[in-house]
Order: structure tokens, then C-alpha cells, then sequence
């Protein structure tokens, strides 16, 4: 079975993979362009087209509809935003909240009457009557019908829903779906079937999609005349459907499809395999070039692939399909995933984009995509579009043939193809959605509100402000224009920071790049140094094994010499100028990034972390250095103060002596390098003592340093336990405290430093942990929840300041979250760190196993759920604990231990109330489509970090300062801009500029024009 690709198809997949779009643009545009007198003959046919077009959109109510309340208005967003969520809500009292939410702003008014269709105005005056009922403010009508409005307005706007459900689901089940195609609106079209949801989060989920596609195929295959087809989505077939678990998923799905593949070839009809994105793109090749080998299609004609022209690939993958040694039936489109696709290779900081980030430059790439289709050999062609421009070249090029189809959306291009099938014979296939409305609709409103839908052909015609000349630009000549480049809002990731170098990331779902990473890491000998005892055995030594080390390590260095020196050192290192000690700490982080792999071994031997999470460290770490390097130039040069004439004023920021740093184990590089160069750059020495766990991370941490240019007196290594950080602490030289740990440590540590009467009052730093919460009401997206709630209760072992530790979900919601969630949790994976696959590694020593397998042990009549952990090693199988109110969880356990709670619909405010008065406050998380909940809980959480609808772990330097307060912390936030500050002395100056003989600038005053 062929289970990767072949060299020469790899390496071209390389190659084009994050190249600079003006390159990769270079052969497309000239392979898209048309001649003149082609260009001529396509104007007029797709000016024709366009007609056609015009004409439909003044057909039907549904036309009428979205033309009135289009995606480039607020009120079209309103819509298709109710219409993600509503039908999910379960309770009137949430349901009532998110209608108030979506129509209670928006101007309705400004609509009445517009429309040509009486049943549009209808519905909009509907809108205006429902927002004066749920809009804020009183009035007569409102105080009316408050009672019996509300359930009017629910009413009928989960009519409303169904109608948009109606636009664009072909059917709640493929036997309506097919009945519905036999309507005269579809006369002579086909339709290609897809079974669509979300992608499969639990093997239940995978196993329920399989079996609808399996049905799909059979039902289909009664009335093989009809020609429709079916579409599959891989990733609702595999959970896991992820490259480091390429080995696993790959066999299974490539089996699964072929199982598809061998039905459809039965009932003859054709199957075709839905695009993913871009990270997946290696995998579904893989899979698919698999199963079109198989022997037992040989002689079916009906398997097919979908291929995205906003990709950088597509044109290589158009003519992979081309070799597969059969005819294969290849769906262009133009692609589904773009912004998500943005988003994540900046986050991950990868070199370039995988896709286009110009619309006209996506156009271009469709075109000579279209073009190599219409020549290839082994390819029957599906061209998917609702652009009239496209569909004209491409008839051009085609000239007499009809070997291939068109294809289009339901809901969506009504108009450009009736005339093309009915008169002319061309053959159009209709791409239609099959499920409930509650699950599929609000898949679907989702894809077009994160795709650019507005800068789409059909929104773009609905514009009565755009001429057609305007519709018919050539995208070639706009892409020529510019040369090919990028567009200038949408930065490379490096660039992403503005006024500072963003860290560089690995793009670990790149196969080759994986296997190279972990076999790098892998290849890193560790030197111990006489810690052997503790890390060479990956279950951790406690007690006196542990005290021995830690006293081996004070041996080295002893804490009264190290603030010696750094004392000595300060001035030399104060006096540098501001500008210099930056340049240094930039110096530092190009060695932090031209070291990671080495660090990035470091942290997975030592400190136990994934892979994935030791290149974050590694990130996080350069991204302080250049972060305070940046505001170290903007924040600490002289200030001049505003005062009276004769005087000069300013207030100056300066280093206050040496400081003590202690850093966690947790984020041994990241925070270490982040406290000592904050300390550092403003003109400090440091004295840091790392934790006991981890202290080889910080000796290279600080060797870099001082190779970087930071004196060796400047910054000084101390390891230990608490007895060595206590002294480090109590010597009253030191000039301020930067601490990251328990809060029982943080609370000995403020004590210690006024317990002596002599001693100066000197700044706290501290960041400690919380029993953080994430709030789930029921419009939130069930999935979106538990792949957050996985990611931030269990990544890391549960072993972030930040992690999930209370998860409170909506009690109408809470059993099929619940299920969803156990579900979720039986994929984890736990094992060696670094091995690719594993999701979550061991904790970090024998104490915190004890702790927490004692804690589980206590809760054991409460388990919800908990998976099977490895018998060799300090593995914590990750856990949900039930329990009956927030109110029984009033401790941190630091681990992959999470605790579940439920609350009623309509007291958010009463919730975070509650978690507010554990008196923690570093982050709570929110999951809510309703934008006023959010407001709620910016308004009401003595919260650090608030993180809405998405996971609350991996704060970015610069983005998320990170920080809490009441028992979680003092602040200021770290990778904040209040963050330098706090390591200085605040020094003003005040100089009568008029003692030493008069006040020369005022003396010195023109007539000011008179």
C-alpha cells in the first residue's frame, strides 16, 4: 500500500509549500492570461452571464433576501451570526438573550420596504417589531407585549432559521435531499451529496459520520440515473486526523475510504474527496493516491478529489493527479479554510503563507489551475465557481468540449448556469449539504463568515455601487500590477509585532520537518553534571535523593559570593547606555533561536515537555528579549516634564541594584529569560536561582547570555531548593524580588522581605497560580468547547499557571458536553515526550504524583472520567471530577485534573460572582456566542486574563500580557508594556534654568507676529 508520496511529488509540494507569493505567482499569471481576442469574446460572455444573474437575484425571496441583507452590512452579519447558534440553544431564557444580542443593535428600520419581494419586507418589518422588543430602552410597544413578545419573537425567528436552514441544507436527510433535487428549480442539474458537520472529535463521532456516508452512497445508488454523487469529508472519518499520528490514521482512513470507494463502485456512482487544510494536504494525498491504486477499482471512473486554488500547491497537486495511473475526477474551488489558514501561521510564526493572501491572486491560481485540467490526460475536470468572469474563460478555453462540469453551492449562484445546462448542454453539478439544520447550518454560516464571503463574485454583484466593468477586471492584470506580491495588510509572522522581530516557529504538521525535529531532539546528549540521580531516571528522585542534588548544586555556587558580585557589577552595568544593553539582550535571543534545538531537547529531558511545548518555550523566551528590548528604548530614556517657564523638568527610569529572580519549573526557559532580561535590560544585575527540577536549563540559559554580552558578574547563576532561595531572599542587598510559583511560596517571600526593620522596602514581583474557571453557556459550539477544554486542562499535564482547573458549563448543555468531552479524553495519548504522538507527558516529580494520585484517590466517587496511563513512569492519567457547586473547589491542583460543575441559564453574572470570591484571579475562560455576555464578564471578573471562545493557555509576549491578581499574583503583566517599570527607580529632576543669569529662552521671544 503507497502511504506517502513520491519523492519527485514531495519535493515539488516543498518547494512551493511557504515560497514567496511573487514567485509561485510568476508562471500562474502567465499561464492564466488570455489573448486579446479571447479577452474580448470572454468580456462579452460574461457580461451576458452577469445579466442572468441580475435576473435570478430578482427571483424568489430567498434571492431578494440575502441581496437586502448583504454580508458587507451589519445587519447581514447579524443574521448569519443568529444563525450560527440559534437552533443549538436549547432554553427560551439563552435563546431570548441571543436574539436580543443579534437584532437589538442593528438599524432594521433602514431596511422597511427596500425590497422588490413583499415576503422580504415582511420579514424585515418582523425584524424591526422584534428589535424593538428585545432592543434596550423602553417604550410602549416593548412594556405591551413583553410577556407574550418574546416568546413571538423566538417563535419566529426559529422559523426564520429553518428558512436559512431551507437555503442552504439541500435536505435534512439524503432521501429529502434527493426528493428536493427532483423540484423544477434543479431541472437538469446533478447534485454531489455531502453528509457535512464538524469535523469528528471522538471515535463515535467518526463512526456515526462513516455510517451516513455508507448510507448516503447505498440511497444514491438506488437511482444511479439521476447522476449525483457523494462527497467525503476525511477528517469526520478520524479523530486524530493529525500528522504525528500519521501512522496510525493514515492506514485506518485509507482504509475506511476505500471501503466508500468500493460501495460507490458498486452502486456506480461517484465519490469524491473533500479538500482539507493546507496542514493536511501531505496525509489526503497520501490516502488518496492509496486508495486509487487499489486493484479492485480498476475499471470505476467515479473517484475524485477536491483540489484549493488558494493554495500554493494546487497547481503542483492538479498534476500529481494527473499521474495516478487512472482517470481521476478532480473538483477545482477556490478554497474553504482562508482565514483560519492566516491565523495559524502566524501564530505558529512559520516563514510564509500556504495560500494566497490576494483575492485577485487566488483568481490567477484558479485560472491556470483550470487551464492544466482542461489539457491534462488522466483528469475529468469539475470547475466550481459563482464567478461569471471564470466561467467564461474557462468555456473559452474549452471551446466545443463538454468532458467536464461545472459546479456550485446550494444557495448560492442561481442563475449563472440554468441558460448553460438547458440550452447549451454543459452539465452543472450542485454541491449539496445533507443534516439537521441544528448541527449543519451553523457549519456552513461559519465557513461564510470566515471566508471573505464579501469580497466574493456574489456579493460583489449584489453591490449596486460596482459597475460591471468593474466585476470583469482581470484578475491577471491586478496581480501584474502589483507584481505578485503579498497583500500589504496581511505581514509575513516575522513581521506580525510591528516593532519587534516575531520568534520564529517550526511547522511541526510538515511531516519531513517533524521526524527531522524529533530525531534532533532525540540526538542531543544531556551533560548532568552530577544530576544523573534525578534525571537519568524519568520517574524523579524526592527526598534525601533530591536534597543531595540540590546540595551539590549550592556547593557550586554560594549565594553571599554571587550578590557580591553582582553588587559590584551594577554600576559598570547601569552606566551602559540603554540602547547598548538592548542591542545585547536582541543578541540574546538570536542565540536562543540559533540554539533550539538543542534547548528544545533540554526541555524535553529535563523538564518533561512535548515537543510542541518546548518550541513554545523556546519562542516565548526570544519574544521577551526583543519585547523588552523594544520597550526598554521606548520607556526608559529621560522624559521631559511639562513645568514653568525658567525650569527644566524630567524623570528618569533607572536600574535599582541587584535582584533576586526565582523561576518555576513549568516554563524553565520562557519565564527564567523573561524575568532576568526585564531585570536586565533596565540596568540590574541578577542573582536568579532556578527550580530544583530544572536547573541545566538554566545554566545554558546563562551561558548563552554571557556569550551574548552580558557580564558574567552582571548575571549569575545560583541552584538549590528552598534553603538556597530563602538566603538569596533574606540577604538585604538585594534590591527587589521577581518570583514565579505557589502562592504559599509567594505569601513566605513577601513576609520575609518586611520582617526586618532595617531592611529597605524593596518591589515584589509575583505570579502565582488560580483555580481557573471556564464559563459554557448554551450557544457556545459543543465542539469548539472540548477541544478547548482538552487543550487547556490537559496540554502540559495540566502543569500551567494558566490551565483550566473548573469547568462550569450550562446545565441544559452539560450531558452531551459531558459526553463529548469523555470522548475527547479517551484519544489522549500519554508517553515519552518526545515522542510526536504524545499529548500529554509525565509530571514533574515524585512529590507532584504523590500529591495528585492521592488527591484522585480521595475524589474517586466522583470521576466522570479518567483514561489509562503508562505503569512505568510519574504518569497522571488526566481526570474529570463532578462536583455539586464551584464552592467545593478551593485549592490549585496543579495537574491533568480537571473539576466540573453546572449553573443556570440567566446567572452568569451571579457565576463569575462565585469564582470571583475564591479570591484568585489569573484567567477565566468564556465560551458564548452572545457578544453582551462577553461584556458582562470583562465587566464583573477580577480576572487577569479573560479569553473568549477559545482556549485559555499560550499567552503571547506582546498580545496577552500574562498575570494575575488577589492570590494569583501582584503584577505587572508580564510581556506587558507595565512590565520594565517596575524593575526601576523612578528619579525626577527639577533645574532653575534662570540662576546662572536669566531666563535665556524666554528673553530670546519674537513679537509673535505683531
Amino acid at each position: 500500500m503507497q502511504m506517502a508520496l513520491t519523492s519527485p511529488a514531495r519535493d515539488a509540494l516543498a518547494r512551493l509549500h511557504r515560497a514567496p507569493e511573487p514567485d509561485v505567482l510568476k508562471p500562474l499569471i502567465e499561464r492564466a492570461r488570455l489573448a486579446p481576442d479571447s479577452r474580448v469574446r470572454v468580456l462579452d460572455h460574461a457580461s451576458a452571464l452577469i445579466a442572468d444573474l441580475r435576473a435570478a437575484q430578482n427571483k424568489g425571496w430567498v434571492n431578494q433576501f440575502l441581496q437586502e441583507y448583504r454580508l458587507n452590512s451589519s445587519e447581514g452579519v447579524a443574521l448569519l451570526s443568529l444563525a450560527e447558534a440559534f437552533l443549538r440553544v436549547p432554553d427560551p431564557e439563552t435563546a431570548d438573550l441571543l436574539i436580543a444580542d443579534k437584532l437589538g443593535d442593528a438599524d432594521w428600520r433602514d431596511h422597511a420596504g427596500k425590497s422588490n419581494s413583499a415576503l422580504v419586507n415582511s420579514a424585515t418589518w418582523g425584524l424591526v417589531v422584534g428589535r424593538a422588543l428585545v432592543g434596550e430602552g423602553g417604550g410602549a410597544l416593548k412594556r405591551l407585549l413583553s410577556r407574550a413578545g418574546e416568546p413571538f419573537v423566538r417563535q419566529a425567528v426559529g422559523a426564520a432559521m429553518r428558512m436559512m436552514g431551507e437555503v442552504f441544507v439541500m435536505g435534512r436527510t439524503i432521501d429529502e435531499a434527493q426528493r428536493r433535487m427532483k423540484n423544477p428549480e434543479n431541472r437538469g442539474f446533478t447534485a454531489s451529496f455531502d453528509m457535512l458537520g464538524e469535523a469528528a472529535r471522538t471515535k463515535a463521532d467518526a463512526e456515526r459520520y462513516f455510517g451516513a456516508y455508507f448510507d448516503a452512497i447505498r440511497a444514491v445508488g438506488r437511482d444511479p440515473a439521476s447522476g449525483h454523487s457523494v462527497s467525503v469529508k476525511l477528517s469526520a472519518l478520524h479523530p486524530r486526523y493529525e500528522v504525528p499520528h500519521w501512522d496510525a490514521c493514515v492506514p485506518e482512513l485509507t482504509d475506511m475510504l476505500a471501503q466508500l470507494a468500493s460501495e460507490a463502485a458498486a452502486q456506480n456512482i461517484a465519490l469524491t474527496v473533500d479538500a482539507e487544510e493546507s496542514e493536511r494536504l501531505e496525509m489526503s494525498l497520501a490516502i488518496i493516491g492509496a486508495v486509487a491504486r487499489r486493484p479492485e477499482l480498476r475499471g470505476w471512473d467515479g473517484y475524485g478529489m477536491a483540489v484549493q486554488a488558494y493554495s500554493k500547491r494546487a497547481r503542483a497537486v492538479i498534476g500529481w493527479a494527473d499521474t495516478l495511473g487512472r482517470v481521476t475526477n478532480v473538483r477545482l474551488v477556490k478554497g474553504a479554510y482562508w482565514d483560519s489558514e492566516i491565523k495559524r501561521t502566524q501564530v505558529e510564526g512559520l516563514s510564509d503563507y500556504p495560500l494566497f493572501t490576494r483575492k485577485a491572486a487566488t483568481d490567477v491560481s484558479y485560472l491556470a489551475c483550470a487551464r492544466d485540467m482542461l489539457e491534462a490526460t488522466h483528469i475529468r475536470p469539475a470547475f466550481a465557481s459563482h464567478n461569471a468572469l471564470t466561467v467564461a474563460t474557462i468555456l473559452e478555453w474549452a471551446g466545443d468540449a463538454r468532458d467536464f462540469e461545472f459546479q456550485r453551492l446550494h444557495g448560492m449562484g442561481e442563475g449563472l448556469y440554468e441558460r448553460l445546462v438547458r440550452d447549451e448542454g454543459y452539465h452543472c453539478r450542485i454541491y449539496a449539504p445533507v443534516g439537521g439544520h441544528r448541527d449543519l447550518l451553523a457549519y456552513l454560516v461559519r465557513r461564510l463568515l470566515e471566508n471573505g464571503a464579501n469580497s466574493s463574485f456574489v456579493h460583489q454583484l449584489a453591490d449596486e455601487h460596482l459597475t460591471d466593468e468593474q466585476l470583469l477586471a482581470d484578475p491577471v492584470e491586478k496581480v501584474a500590477a502589483v507584481g505578485g506580491t503579498r497583500h500589504p495588510s496581511i505581514p509575513l509572522p516575522v513581521d506580525l509585532m510591528g516593532g519587534w522581530r516575531n520568534s520564529e516557529g517550526i511547522d511541526l504538521f510538515d511531516r519531513a520537518l517533524l521526524r527531522d525535529t524529533a530525531q534532533a531532539i532525540g540526538a542531543v546528549g544531556i551533560d548532568n553534571r552530577g544530576t544523573d540521580a534525578v534525571h537519568a531516571d524519568p520517574r524523579r528522585a524526592s527526598g534525601r535523593g533530591k536534597r543531595a542534588i540540590e546540595a551539590w548544586h549550592t556547593a557550586d555556587s554560594a549565594v553571599h559570593d554571587a550578590v557580591t558580585r553582582a553588587q559590584a557589577a551594577y554600576p559598570a552595568w547601569d552606566a551602559r547606555p540603554v540602547g547598548e544593553r538592548a542591542a545585547i539582550v536582541e543578541r540574546y535571543a538570536d542565540l536562543i533561536e540559533a540554539n533550539r534545538t538543542e534547548l528544545m531537547a533540554l526541555c524535553v529531558k529535563e523538564a518533561f515537555k512535548t515537543i510542541p511545548d518546548a518550541l513554545g518555550e523556546i519562542r516565548e523566551a526570544a519574544d521577551f528579549c526583543r519585547y523588552y528590548a523594544m520597550q526598554a528604548r521606548a520607556v526608559l530614556p529621560p522624559r521631559a516634564l511639562p513645568g514653568p517657564t525658567g525650569e527644566r523638568n524630567e524623570l528618569r527610569l533607572e536600574g535599582r541594584g541587584t535582584w533576586a529572580t526565582v523561576a518555576p519549573w513549568n516554563f524553565p526557559l520562557a519565564i527564567f529569560t523573561g524575568q532576568n532580561m526585564a531585570a536586565l535590560v533596565t540596568g540590574n544585575t541578577v542573582v536568579a536561582k532556578p527550580a530544583p527540577q530544572t536547573p541545566l536549563i538554566a545554566r545554558r540559559a546563562v551561558e548563552l547570555a554571557h556569550e551574548a554580552g552580558i557580564p558574567r558578574d552582571a548575571f549569575i547563576l545560583v541552584t538549590g531548593g528552598a534553603d538556597v532561595g530563602a538566603e538569596l531572599i533574606s540577604d538585604t542587598r538585594i534590591a527587589g524580588v521577581a518570583f514565579t510559583g505557589s502562592t504559599a511560596t509567594a505569601k513566605r517571600i513577601a513576609h520575609a522581605l518586611l520582617v526586618d526593620d532595617e531592611r529597605p522596602i524593596i518591589p515584589f514581583i509575583a505570579e502565582t497560580g488560580g483555580i481557573n474557571a471556564m464559563i459554557v453557556d448554551s450557544t457556545a459550539l459543543p465542539e469548539q468547547v472540548v477541544l478547548d477544554v482538552v487543550t487547556s486542562a490537559f496540554r502540559s499535564a495540566g502543569q500551567r499557571c494558566s490551565a483550566l482547573r473548573l469547568l462550569l458549563v450550562q446545565e441544559e448543555v452539560a450531558p452531551a458536553i459531558l459526553e463529548m468531552l469523555r470522548g475527547a479524553m479517551d484519544l489522549l495519548v500519554l508517553g515519552d515526550p518526545a515522542d510526536p504522538r504524545t499529548d500529554v507527558p509525565p509530571v514533574i516529580d515524585r512529590d507532584a504524583y504523590d500529591r495528585l494520585m492521592a488527591y484522585r484517590e480521595t475524589m474517586r466517587p466522583r470521576w466522570l472520567k479518567t483514561v489509562d496511563a503508562p505503569a512505568e513512569g510519574l504518569f497522571v492519567p488526566p481526570t474529570l471530577i463532578g462536583i455539586d457547586s464551584p464552592d467545593d473547589l478551593n485549592r490549585e491542583w496543579f495537574g491533568p485534573v480537571l473539576h466540573m460543575a453546572t449553573w443556570k441559564a440567566g446567572e452568569l453574572v451571579q457565576t463569575i460572582e462565585r469564582i470571583n470570591a475564591k479570591k484568585f484571579g489569573l484567567t477565566m475562560g468564556l465560551h458564548s456566542r452572545i457578544a453582551r455576555s462577553a461584556d458582562l464578564a470583562e465587566r464583573h471578573a477580577r480576572i487577569g486574563n479573560l479569553y473568549v471562545n477559545r482556549s485559555m493557555i499560550g499567552a503571547v509576549v506582546g498580545s496577552q500580557p500574562f498575570g494575575g491578581e488577589g492570590l494569583s499574583g501582584t503584577g505587572p503583566k508580564a510581556g506587558g508594556p507595565n512590565y520594565l517599570p517596575r524593575f526601576c527607580a523612578e528619579r525626577a529632576v527639577s533645574v532653575d534654568t534662570t540662576s546662572a543669569g536669566g531666563n535665556a529662552s524666554l528673553l530670546s521671544l519674537d513679537e509673535g507676529g505683531i
